[in-house]
């Protein structure tokens, strides 16, 4: 029998739903969300709130110390955190929702938060989150964790797309860096400097590589955006993407492969990441994550100078939503006090810290236009933090529906068809749409 996500999440595996999700009282009673508050009767909100993540050595460290806030904010309250493989999350996660046992709290790519929203396991945080609040974040933004009018969770820091440059290289080939989006290469000017750079590169050095490896492959949406194209239509269940600004997306960043701009290798199904590719000295250019600077920064040392500059734009300017959401489990045992730590999670005070500590960018309106004391290339991070005001609710509201996870791996199939394989344009949109319409029905 094949089993569906679905029928993991609900306890379909002859637990059912009933006996999967509501088998755990929490410690302030019923375990589900409109439970009455025990801090609107007065009383302190007191438990143990378990929460599963995936994080690197510096998130970990900020969660740490988040944490140790709280606790101390909430003394009632603790929270036990458990690190898990990002490869492995979900696959833990449904074990424990299989099992009846849910994390109070957990983390969540925004990419995948709509297999979780659309299946109702998810704590709805309507009541701790009102209008005035919500204000607060960037729309956009804010947006990862809404699904039919209502906030599951909170939309705790994201990163995007911007791209890093050798300075030597740029010199070698007569290039100035554009400093703003306002100065941003169009996709012509892009092509041209990358022309230049292929004549100044060594050896087996390339202009640039792009950052649609593996799960990433939706970045290439960013080219279908800046193009004026969507991939769906106002249902978010029919596609669009075959239209002239998918073809024209499709056959520019084709001509990346066939210009030998990058390396093969380099793919969306390579294993060849822009991370270690600009460390090791291989590229002139890398369209990387700013979560990615810690480590390109501890990696290059002295080796080479570099620069970050916006991404290029056709008719618009766009990027890529990537980043995280924490959640709170329906069912999970304290529900309460984890709408709390949610609350706590994102107050200003914390966001600003996680965020300089990690090279992550913030989600709140007033931290985005403040001077964040980034601890790693704050010169940088300035260009990351213009970038991502480019993500718009239409473009987030794409990427976080409940079949974002099959339409990724519909993007990541036939866009190495095209660019390794030498699918036209016109079939490559075909496919795509095709699918995007078989995820969705």
């Amino acid at each position: 029998m094949a089993i569906n996500r679905r029928q993991v999440l609900l306890g379909g595996l002859g637990l059912g739903a009933s006996a999967g999700l509501s088998a755990c009282a929490g410690l302030t009673g019923k375990s589900t969300s409109d439970t009455p508050s025990s801090a609107a009767s007065g009383a302190a909100v007191t438990g143990q709130l378990s929460f599963v993540n995936w994080s690197g050595d510096q998130e970990k460290k900020a969660f740490d110390a988040v944490i140790a806030a709280f606790q101390k904010a909430q003394p009632g309250i603790t929270v036990k955190t458990e690190t898990v493989p990002y490869a492995s999350i979900q696959t833990n996660l449904d074990s424990r929702f299989q099992a009846g046992n849910p994390p109070d709290l957990f983390r969540v790519s925004y990419i995948d938060i709509g297999q979780y929203t659309s299946q109702d396991v998810l704590l709805d945080v309507s009541s701790t989150f009102d209008q005035a609040k919500i204000d607060t974040f960037v729309p956009g933004l804010w947006q990862g964790v809404v699904y039919d009018g209502k906030p599951y969770g909170v939309p705790h820091q994201i990163d995007t797309t911007a791209i890093l440059y050798r300075k030597d290289a740029f010199e070698a080939a007569g290039l100035t860096a554009p400093t703003s989006l306002d100065e941003a290469w169009s996709w012509e000017q892009f092509a041209d400097a990358s022309r230049k750079l292929a004549g100044v590169v060594k050896g087996k050095q390339v202009p640039f590589i792009y950052d649609w490896q593996s799960a990433g492959a939706y970045r290439w949406l960013s080219w279908l955006f800046q193009a004026g194209g969507n991939l769906l239509g106002d249902d978010l269940k029919s596609p669009v993407i075959d239209s002239d600004q998918g073809r024209k997306a499709v056959e520019f960043t084709q001509s990346f492969f066939t210009n030998n701009w990058v390396a093969r290798n380099t793919s969306v199904k390579s294993a060849t990441y822009p991370d270690a590719a600009f460390a090791g000295g291989t590229v002139a250019m890398a369209f990387a994550g700013d979560f990615l600077i810690p480590f390109i920064d501890d990696s290059i040392k002295k080796k080479f100078e570099y620069g970050a500059m916006p991404m290029p734009k056709d008719v618009a300017a766009a990027s890529d939503l990537g980043g995280n959401a924490i959640v709170a489990s329906k069912d999970g045992k304290n529900t309460e006090a984890a709408k709390l730590f949610l609350e706590f999670l994102v107050s200003e005070e914390q966001q600003r810290t996680f965020c300089e500590s990690t090279g992550e960018l913030p989600t709140l309106k007033s931290l985005t236009s403040a001077q964040l004391d980034f601890q790693v290339r704050p010169d940088l991070m300035k260009t990351f933090v213009e970038q991502a005001t480019t993500i718009t609710p239409e473009q987030v509201k794409q990427v976080t529906v409940p079949q974002f996870a099959q339409i990724n791996a519909a993007l990541q199939t036939e866009l190495e068809k095209a660019f390794l394989g030498g699918a036209s344009s016109a079939d490559t949109v075909a496919a795509l749409a095709a699918a995007v319409k078989k995820a969705g029905a």
